[in-house]
């Protein structure tokens, strides 16, 4: 009955074309990968980090298992909302920030911050790396996803608490010590 209404076309799912948001970086490689991809993909780039520990006592606790309180850049939070519109709609969100510890921290970070936001219902989640941003090397990384390297993101989080607690720690004495000095973190100390 339906079937013969006009106003009732019954498409098959495989006809419709999916929609792949793809998280990069920069807008210089959105741009580009986007012409790579095609219309089945949304690039958007996340503008780097998108959260950090605030400069405050407490960011860090090493009492509690190092738990680490983020607070999102502000510079990050209307992009942030932008991105989660976008992948509200689409079928896959795919990470394809750099392929080093902060690369992967990037797309660690955006994910956790879709999910808190309630984007990712129900989406197939991937992470693709590649080290050149040609034709080749990007559709290479579509065709082989991994998940997000835990040990990346564990990595990137020991160093960010040792910088954290660190400079926290010792930029005041340098201050007292060498006036004139900003803060002290892991590498300086």
């Amino acid at each position: 009955q339906r079937g013969s209404d006009p106003r009732f076309l019954l498409i098959p799912r495989t006809l419709i074309p999916m929609m792949n948001v793809v998280i990069v970086e920069s807008p210089a490689k959105a741009k580009t990968i986007n012409k790579y991809l095609g219309p089945d993909y949304e690039v958007v780039a996340s503008y780097g980090h998108v959260r950090d520990l605030p400069p405050k006592d407490g960011s860090v606790d090493p009492n509690q298992d190092f738990h680490m309180i983020w607070q999102v850049d502000p510079k990050a939070q209307k992009r942030l909302s932008e991105i989660a519109a976008s992948v509200k709609d689409a079928d896959k969100l795919i990470l394809a920030t750099d392929p080093d510890r902060e690369g992967e921290a990037i797309s660690w970070h955006v994910l956790e911050i879709l999910k808190g936001k309630g984007a990712l219902k129900d989406k197939k989640i991937e992470r693709v790396v590649f080290n050149a941003i040609t034709k080749q090397a990007v559709t290479e990384a579509m065709a082989n996803p991994r998940e997000i390297d835990e040990a990346l993101v564990d990595a990137y989080l020991a160093r960010r608490a040792l910088d954290y607690l660190v400079g926290f720690t010792l930029s005041p004495v340098l201050w007292r010590k060498l006036p004139g000095s900003r803060s002290a973190g892991r590498v300086q100390s």
